[in-house]
């Protein structure tokens, strides 16, 4: 699907509605919590605060993370999904960065080392894992969810092999790693997920 078919989708009431009503991804809530409770980018750091979310949607995850505080850029190649996260950040007083940028054009420079947490949720694009990895701070972590493939099925543009997401980790201390039914009421497919910290 181009920007041109996600612009219509977020345009439609349904969309429009759908991700109104969704709830941020488990997983992200889950990593946020750990990384606050268990102080886990170390000692030594304040807790994470700036949060980079690459095709970010209307902005479920994002708005959610700037109610817990976090300085938040959000990053979508739909113009009408970054309008309607943008009117929702403004209903609730929140102040986010959003931004739209063709990912796949190369739109959105990634700024090296500048983030604590970088979310790719729901979105596959294979060259956009190691800038997104250039951006996370040292000790910072990098969040991923992809649709997978189920038995008999080749790989796509928009879904990888199992076992295929954790191999772009290599050298990065694997957190959390889980594939099979995606937890997100959202998504009915099977889902790899990932939560990576960068050890450099």
């Amino acid at each position: 699907m181009d920007i041109q078919d996600w612009d219509k989708r977020y345009c439609s009431q349904e969309r429009a509605t759908e991700d109104l009503q969704a709830a941020p991804t488990p997983l992200l809530m889950e990593t946020v919590e750990r990384l606050t409770r268990d102080s886990f980018l170390g000692s030594s750091t304040k807790r994470p605060r700036r949060a980079l979310d690459l095709a970010c949607g209307a902005g479920r995850n994002a708005l959610w993370l700037a109610e817990q505080g976090w300085s938040v850029t959000a990053v979508d190649g739909s113009a009408a999904a970054i309008a309607i996260l943008r009117e929702r950040a403004a209903e609730s007083g929140l102040n986010l960065d959003a931004r739209v940028a063709d990912l796949a054009g190369d739109e959105f420079p990634i700024e090296r080392a500048a983030w604590d947490l970088v979310a790719i949720l729901y979105y596959l694009q294979r060259n956009l894992f190691d800038a997104a990895k250039r951006g996370v701070a040292p000790g910072g972590v990098l969040i991923g969810i992809v649709h997978i493939t189920e038995p008999g099925e080749e790989p796509t543009a928009h879904r990888l092999r199992p076992g295929e997401l954790e191999t772009y980790f290599a050298g990065w201390e694997i957190v959390h790693y889980y594939e099979g039914a995606s937890r997100d009421a959202a998504h009915q497919r099977p889902v790899a997920e990932i939560v990576a910290r960068s050890c450099s």
